[in-house]
């Protein structure tokens, strides 16, 4: 399984860019590779999402491009209300979520393609209430839909008007949060880790995202990140309705 790790630290150079862990895509790799997916595939997903995400926001801290405020009020609140969400899924029908869920990515991969934004950047007030109604609200859906919701962070960010590389680092805080979370939760259940593959892993996750977020702290415009996140929240959006709107049983 060598190719894995190599894969993964191409994933983590281009995810840490964007502010997103990537387990949507480490686990399915992992189950496919022929991982257990629940003692092996789901774990390791999750670790390797906190290291992608924790590594980034370390850059972006020294950067100075994370907004902290926001974030640790996004973060904190998914946390917390991610289990809620997990809770009601039994008594919410999810796949009319899910479609919303689609829409808001279609519409949010839109206007960061054609760099649409408010002119007027938020108070330090609206920006309390963005971090703890929009984490909320967040770490609900992706407890009841199952999903990180990391994709979802940086497009509310933007369209609430901060800027496309502020909005990534700030995500990439949050997405830290609710990544420990996660791999805490499944931890528990991964009786018998391959401890040379996760090793393996990890250190190419981690070097993947020092690369890619000093890469896009430091060479990579605005505008260019606004294009890489729209191609990747197409890709999201197209994957949900595929997945788990018309072939969902």
């Amino acid at each position: 399984m060598w190719w894995i790790p190599l894969l993964f630290f191409a994933i983590a150079f281009v995810f840490s860019m964007l502010g997103m862990g990537g387990s949507q895509i480490y686990i399915p790799v992992l189950f496919w590779a022929g991982l257990d997916f629940k003692t092996q595939a789901i774990p390791l997903g999750m670790l390797l999402n906190v290291v992608n995400s924790g590594s980034a926001t370390f850059t972006y801290a020294k950067k100075k491009l994370i907004d902290w405020k926001v974030g640790l009020l996004f973060g904190i609140t998914m946390l917390l209300f991610a289990p809620v969400g997990a809770y009601f899924s039994k008594i919410v029908p999810t796949k009319f979520l899910i479609f919303i869920f689609a829409l808001f990515t279609l519409i949010s991969a839109t206007l960061m393609w054609i760099g649409w934004q408010p002119k007027n950047e938020m108070s330090g007030k609206n920006r309390t209430y963005l971090g703890l109604l929009g984490g909320s609200g967040l770490g609900f859906l992706a407890g009841l839909i199952g999903r990180g919701g990391g994709s979802f962070v940086v497009p509310l960010l933007y369209m609430a008007g901060i800027d496309a590389k502020a909005a990534a680092a700030t995500s990439a805080l949050a997405v830290t949060f609710s990544g420990v979370s996660s791999f805490v939760s499944h931890i528990a259940i991964a009786a018998k880790p391959d401890w040379l593959l996760w090793g393996e892993c990890v250190v190419a996750v981690f070097l993947g995202s020092q690369l890619g977020s000093n890469f896009m702290a430091t060479k990579l415009k605005g505008g260019a990140v606004k294009k890489v996140f729209a191609i990747v929240l197409y890709i999201v959006a197209f994957i949900l309705i595929i997945k788990d709107i018309i072939f969902a049983k």
